[in-house]
């Protein structure tokens, strides 16, 4: 090899390598090392969404099941995007929160296979259930690994949406 091929194969390296950390490359919605970082492999899952469901019985909310890991950007670029003032009024007012750590997609896969679902593809994998359990948003609740890369307004009316839906 010359040194120009082996400078240019360095490079590169280096570019892939900073985007890697950062996020995705030229993405204006990447995620950053100071994200939330949520997830608890300490808690027990299941009895942390029967609570969420008794809260969203009792106040008349949803569930919102938030399925993912710290190791994930996208899981914890949505945890920033619910943190926006707007949208954290929107959860607050109409869901009940429960953060799932799957690790690296085997832990509380029985979680996400209780709402209908074949455990968690992607994550973060986002479920919102009705007080009595019902999932709400089946056909979408497992494209959420591109959350970093979705405008943070976009995320916000989805929920707005959700927290609207009967």
């Amino acid at each position: 090899m010359t040194f120009p091929l082996i400078k240019a194969i360095l490079i590169g390296l280096s570019v892939a390598l900073s985007a890697c950390a950062t996020g995705h490359a030229g993405d204006s919605h990447y995620s950053t090392q100071t994200e939330p970082r949520p997830f608890q492999t300490d808690r027990d899952a299941n009895a942390d969404v029967d609570a969420a469901l008794s809260r969203a019985v009792e106040r008349g909310t949803k569930a919102l099941i938030v399925m993912g890991g710290n190791w994930c950007h996208d899981s914890r670029a949505l945890a920033a995007a619910l943190e926006r003032p707007d949208t954290a009024k929107i959860i607050s007012e109409n869901f009940e929160l429960v953060w799932v750590d799957v690790g690296m997609k085997v832990l509380n896969q029985d979680v996400a296979e209780r709402f209908g679902l074949d455990g968690t593809p992607g994550t973060p994998t986002v479920i919102v259930a009705d007080a009595n359990g019902e999932i709400l948003n089946r056909d979408n609740a497992p494209t959420w690994r591109n959350a970093a890369s979705r405008d943070p307004d976009d995320i916000h009316q989805y929920f707005v949406d959700m927290a609207a839906r009967e």
